[in-house]
């Protein structure tokens, strides 16, 4: 379930403009991890000639190729110029986002970027950068969550190749990582991090579907179909928990010390019938990795991110009968509303 819980980070660790002096070194190591990207870039030609890079590696190009020529041809998505070369960068992940929270409120904490907005994440190229803010965010009695990221979008500013830390990915899933990028590339909405990255999760994953179907590729649309209703499944219970958490939060008649002894409590439960659940599907979530890391308020709200309006994007698909070119012009017309605005037009309510 990593690929599909473990999102991608649909915005830029590269950002333009002025900073302040506080800021200098995080800003140098971001324009040195995209530089690296940038110089470690090939040519799919250069990349097939080497004798040195694995043949399932070569093959997958293919597909890329395949996947970019549909995106353009069916999903209204530019690939121009966008995963047309490919990077190793001999590390398992591209970058290392912490997400953070007060230890008794879900409102997650923002850093504001030049020309973006605020995000609800702060990334950075090297882990020791991210665990370095998440430690001292912890001592500072903050709720913490460092995820390993596999991919993010440059939104178009630069030419966004592959990377070998996504390119082994099963087909279906490559095609919806893709997708989801490509829909960043098309609409992004300054400073509403939850909005963009469930527009590109919704679109990327209708955009995976049709691929497969349009290649015939029956028995992994099934599966693909299979495991998204898992994840959904195990999405909704975490999705519960937030409100429960919400609601133990909001109590003015607890004290802190008795919010912290039904936060654990709701935790627990949380984590038992996520067990519960994967063992009726007979352990093909493999829940049980989930759950190797801590959960706390960021981790559910890195979830939250990815996924609480999502289902509110697709009944919009839905209603276009499909049409992308019609749903993506009425997500854009959302553009000069404010953040509840558009989630009062959505009809979605954010604890």
């Amino acid at each position: 379930m990593r690929h599909r819980i473990f999102r991608t980070i649909g915005v830029s660790a590269v950002v333009a403009g002025a900073v302040s002096c506080s800021t200098v070194k995080f800003y140098t190591q971001a324009i040195g991890g995209q530089g690296e990207i940038l110089r470690k870039s090939r040519p799919f030609e250069e990349v097939r000639a080497d004798e040195s890079v694995p043949d399932k590696v070569k093959g997958k190009l293919d597909v890329v190729n395949d996947i970019r020529e549909f995106a353009e041809s069916e999903l209204g998505l530019s690939a121009k110029r966008q995963y047309d070369r490919y990077a190793d960068l001999g590390r398992e992940h591209v970058v290392w986002v912490v997400f953070a929270t007060p230890e008794l409120s879900l409102e997650a904490r923002t850093w504001r970027y030049p020309l973006i907005g605020e995000l609800e994440y702060r990334g950075y190229f090297k882990e020791k950068d991210a665990t370095a803010l998440a430690d001292r965010l912890r001592s500072e009695g903050e709720d913490v969550y460092l995820g390993g990221v596999d991919a993010y979008s440059t939104l178009g500013v630069f030419r966004d190749p592959i990377l070998n830390t996504f390119v082994g990915r099963h087909d279906a899933y490559l095609a919806e990582l893709l997708f989801h990028e490509l829909t960043h590339q098309r609409i992004y909405l300054k400073g509403d991090t939850d909005f963009n990255e469930a527009l590109a999760t919704a679109v990327g994953e209708e955009g995976a579907r049709r691929w497969l179907k349009a290649r015939g590729s029956l028995r992994d649309l099934a599966a693909y179909e299979s495991e998204t209703k898992l994840v959904r499944e195990f999405i909704g219970l975490a999705m519960a928990t937030r409100e429960k958490l919400d609601a133990v939060y909001g109590n003015p008649g607890l004290s802190d010390e008795t919010k912290r002894e039904a936060k654990e409590r709701v935790l627990k439960a949380f984590e038992k019938e996520a067990m519960i659940m994967n063992r009726r599907q007979g352990g093909s979530l493999k829940i049980e990795k989930w759950f190797e890391k801590p959960v706390n308020n960021a981790r559910l709200n890195s979830l939250d991110t990815y996924y609480q309006l999502v289902p509110a994007f697709e009944t919009w698909i839905a209603e276009c009968d499909g049409d992308l070119e019609r749903f993506f012009e009425r997500v854009k017309a959302m553009r000069k509303l404010d953040r509840d605005e558009r989630r009062e037009r959505l009809g979605v309510g954010r604890p």
